[in-house]
């Protein structure tokens, strides 16, 4: 393989923009803006360090009423389910009126109390789980063409049928998500993110008590490939300052960041970016972005690229907000599936390779996953990566099956760091193959290596 990881990537990438047109979606967009950004050297961001911001943690008792005025009965639009859904506003500064928003998926009823807690998170920097995560990926619902209605995502595939599963809009500005100090929306960055996430964290549990000490597990895609490490950094902090457990995290999963090498490489392949989504070189485009009168007939197995434009129809109607207990009064702008947070992002290490060495000492399992027809992060990207840590290899790469099919390969390594690929899959892999993505993170959950025979 050559020194640049991305060539061969971007050989190909220039080469397919001969054949087909682009649209960006918004997650895709305000990622490359950041790795622009980045490699022009002025943004002003630290990549020294991960510094914890030792805050003091407070329960906000507000955060321990009744869950029950959290329940979501059905949401507009919705069809029937077997599992309990909850969503509202965590405190984590009462005096500055600063409150997260969360989206909470228990599992099917029958298994609820076994299965582990799974906290989802989007990137960007600044995008919404909800628009992605909830909607577009591993949730339970997904939203038609019509902007108005919803339909199940195949119990096998939604990500509730093996675990309880919380998404977040984080950080602060992001979706329903807001304060009412202006400075708090001035300071975005890392290690903000990784104080207000455990803050809602532990205020959380005081509203779900039933969870607490139950395994917990991060996962997320994009640049919470920083997000995901940095909180369980956070907490791995947090539970040895207190020399207890407060949050009993286990493992965690995420796509990985990429190299500065293999930024410039796609920098330049964004030029060609017209005619492919580098976020998924063989996926089709979005050509219309309105919404139809009557939902269009949908598919899990064909995603829609236009999914992001009935997603914001549906998140702005005002039935679904009430709904969903979001407090729109306090927000100064429609929801966006993106806020702009990036340009006031402050630090953003370049790399999160040493936070893995700490949690492999501290027996918390790594899964990092990486769909194959990813431009932004390519697979090579990743590889080259990862051999930078230099682990010793204890299972040497093999492709892994589901019903029948290569769904991808992988390598583990001592220390119990699995990588592995999604064949098929873009950027946001359980969107475009989520019964390989559900296969994934289920062995993950089970402590399982993936399948070598169907």
């Amino acid at each position: 393989m050559g020194k640049n990881p991305c060539l061969i990537f971007l050989f190909f990438f220039i080469f397919s923009y001969l054949t087909s047109q682009s649209h960006s979606k918004r997650q895709s967009e305000v990622l490359g803006n950041l790795y622009k950004s980045k490699l022009n050297g002025n943004s002003g961001m630290d990549t020294s360090n991960f510094r914890t911001i030792d805050s003091i943690i407070t329960i906000n008792q507000e955060n321990g009423k009744d869950k029950e005025k959290d329940r979501i009965k059905r949401l507009p639009g919705q069809p029937q389910v077997k599992f309990s859904q909850y969503g509202g506003y965590v405190t984590v500064d009462k005096l500055a009126g600063k409150a997260l928003y969360y989206y909470f998926a228990e599992a099917q009823e029958s298994s609820k109390n076994s299965l582990p807690l799974l906290l989802w998170l989007n990137g960007g920097p600044g995008c919404s789980s909800l628009a992605y995560g909830l909607m577009q990926e591993l949730g339970p619902f997904r939203v038609y063409s019509d902007g108005k209605t919803l339909y199940k995502n195949k119990n096998r595939f939604s990500w509730n049928n093996v675990a309880n599963v919380p998404f977040l809009e984080s950080p602060v500005g992001v979706g329903f998500s807001y304060s009412n100090r202006t400075s708090d929306y001035e300071n975005s960055g890392d290690r903000y993110t990784a104080t207000e996430n455990y803050l809602i964290l532990v205020n959380w549990l005081q509203r779900f008590p039933e969870y607490k000490g139950r395994d917990f597990y991060i996962s997320g895609e994009s640049y919470a490939g920083h997000y995901v490490p940095q909180l369980a950094h956070t907490i791995l902090y947090y539970n040895k300052k207190a020399n207890k457990t407060i949050i009993n995290l286990k493992g965690i999963a995420y796509i990985n960041h990429p190299s500065k090498e293999c930024r410039a490489a796609t920098e330049k392949a964004d030029k060609y970016s017209q005619a492919v989504d580098i976020y998924n070189i063989y996926a089709p485009l979005c050509f219309d972005e309105n919404i139809t009168a009557h939902p269009k007939k949908a598919s899990l197995d064909n995603f829609d690229p236009c999914s992001d434009y009935y997603v914001h129809a549906y998140f702005n109607r005002a039935d679904v907000q009430e709904a969903l207990h979001a407090n729109v009064t306090k927000l100064d702008h429609d929801w966006e599936p993106c806020s702009d947070i990036i340009d006031r992002w402050t630090d953003s290490p370049s790399t999160i390779l040493p936070l893995l060495k700490e949690f492999m000492e501290n027996g918390v399992r790594i899964l990092v996953y990486s769909g194959d027809t990813d431009g932004r992060v390519p697979v090579t990207s990743t590889q080259y990566s990862l051999a930078k840590l230099k682990l010793p290899i204890k299972t040497e790469w093999y492709p892994w099956y589901l019903n029948g099919e290569v769904g991808g390969y992988t390598e583990i390594y001592k220390g119990d760091l699995t990588f592995a690929t999604v064949r098929g899959a873009g950027h946001e892999v359980p969107a475009f193959q989520p019964a390989r993505a559900l296969s994934l993170i289920h062995h993950f959950l089970l402590g399982k290596p993936l399948p070598k025979i169907s």
